[in-house]
């Protein structure tokens, strides 16, 4: 026991004797004041014993001071006599010890004349755990979430791809919707907004494929100033009254569209003629396109189909690779991470392990073993053979040292000659570590012949 000021530092342990493997429970007890610091040991600080649990301080008040008990559990695995070293505790960063303590590790007794003895045991066959089909599904949804929007997105393009096959040209449109409107009985129910709507949507559809790419989405006074600046620049040859026209009947389906205005008894059907013969008119007056242009325009339409076909691979790509990061997800999920891992780094030692394998006869003395492959007949250095007097050395050997290698190797001496076993597999050993070796795992077996 140490003292110094007011701390007391304390140390017992609850036995003194024990069984290889036993714990023994090694406290310490600090009485301090409760502004103190007190730091315990930490680690491995009980050797040649071995601290197998450190447990946590227990704390008590009494007296206006504390009461800390430290314990640590604390083990040998070898017999034999031992003193644990006086432990350093800091209060205050001023250092107390404890005494140091002798105690005795023995054997554990086997009556073998008593205790019967069985055959090992056969390996038990472990079921496989039953398919988990709510974990799976948490793979599946998102891949048939995934098809599905493979599927609908290749349908809509498909779509597309059958309305654009079906597009009129646009004269024959536009005829086309002038006759739906006819049919529509529109004015017959009185309904002129609607009429004068499709009526205008009609001509500037037309004008939009045809004229002026801006013209569906400009007012009326808007259309017709471009109409005029086309007409100005050459561009196109309207007529002066094709415009006048036409900007009469834009300002009259504003009129019924938003002011509620009502037309006179036949006058739709008179504008109506009348659009139809400005389409007439506009389609005389169209330029037709030039060899340079049609040129031009196949470059641009093969562009566009080269930019179409980048793109769908690219689709078709990413869904790909996503199909196969959820099918590797899967199979890691259901197989376990080592058998992805097998399938792209390709596991050696996985695919020997699994192989048949070839029992033979190496060497004199004859060596029996099982091997993933056949060994073959290294040549050994005669000067190797001088150096251990041997009457026969044989060094047989597969595989890469640097991923999976096996090592057989036979010394016969002669019978009058003594040799030190223990020395030579010390001498094998130290040769396996200086060709880089590390982590070895030895075993040894005596044997009568």
């Amino acid at each position: 026991m140490s003292f110094l000021s007011q701390a007391q530092v304390s140390s017992s342990i609850d036995s003194t004797k024990i069984k290889i493997g036993e714990e023994i429970q090694y406290s310490i007890i600090v009485e301090a004041d409760t502004t103190d610091l007190v730091v315990f040991p930490e680690g491995q600080t009980f050797l040649p014993l071995e601290v197998i649990e450190s447990y946590k301080v227990d704390t008590t008040f009494e007296n206006a001071k504390y009461r800390l008990l430290k314990k640590y559990g604390v083990t040998q695995f070898d017999s034999g006599k031992y003193t644990i070293p006086s432990q350093r505790i800091n209060i205050n960063n001023k250092a107390f010890q404890t005494d140091s303590v002798k105690v005795e590790v023995v054997d554990v007794v086997v009556d073998t004349t008593q205790q019967k003895m069985f055959t090992i045991k056969p390996a038990i066959e472990i079921k496989k755990p039953p398919f988990d089909f709510i974990k799976a599904l948490y793979w599946i949804v998102p891949v048939l979430l995934i098809i599905a929007g493979i599927v609908y997105l290749l349908f809509r393009r498909k779509k597309r791809k059958e309305e654009r096959e079906k597009e009129l040209p646009p004269y024959e449109e536009a005829l086309v919707a002038l006759q739906e409107l006819d049919s529509s009985h529109l004015l017959e129910e009185d309904k002129s907004k609607e009429y004068y709507s499709s009526l205008t949507e009609i001509i500037k559809r037309y004008l939009d494929r045809e004229v002026d790419d801006k013209a569906l989405e400009s007012t009326s006074n808007e259309l017709i100033e471009r109409l005029e600046l086309h007409r100005d620049s050459g561009n196109f040859d309207f007529d002066s009254e094709t415009i006048s026209k036409l900007d009469k009947i834009f300002k009259r389906a504003d009129l019924i569209k938003f002011a509620k205005m009502k037309e006179q008894e036949g006058q739709a059907s008179v504008d109506r003629s009348t659009i139809e013969e400005i389409l007439n008119e506009t389609k005389e007056i169209i330029p037709e396109l030039t060899e340079e242009e049609l040129l031009e325009n196949e470059q641009y339409l093969e562009q566009l189909r080269k930019k179409r076909n980048k793109k769908r691979w690219l689709i078709g790509a990413a869904s790909i690779f996503t199909l196969a990061i959820i099918s590797i997800g899967i199979y890691g999920t259901l197989k376990g991470v080592d058998a992805v891992k097998d399938i792209f780094l390709s596991n050696v030692t996985k695919e020997l392990s699994e192989g048949r394998w070839i029992k033979s006869e190496y060497g004199n003395p004859a060596i029996i073993i099982e091997t993933p492959e056949v060994l073959v007949r290294q040549e050994v250095d005669p000067k190797l053979i001088e150096s251990v007097q041997a009457s026969d050395f044989s060094i047989f050997s597969y595989g890469d040292r640097n991923i999976f290698n096996i090592l057989v190797s036979t010394v016969k001496v002669q019978s009058d000659q003594e040799i030190n076993l223990d020395a030579a597999i010390e001498g094998a050993l130290s040769n396996i570590e200086k060709q880089g070796a590390t982590n070895l795992v030895v075993k040894t077996e005596e044997f009568k012949t």
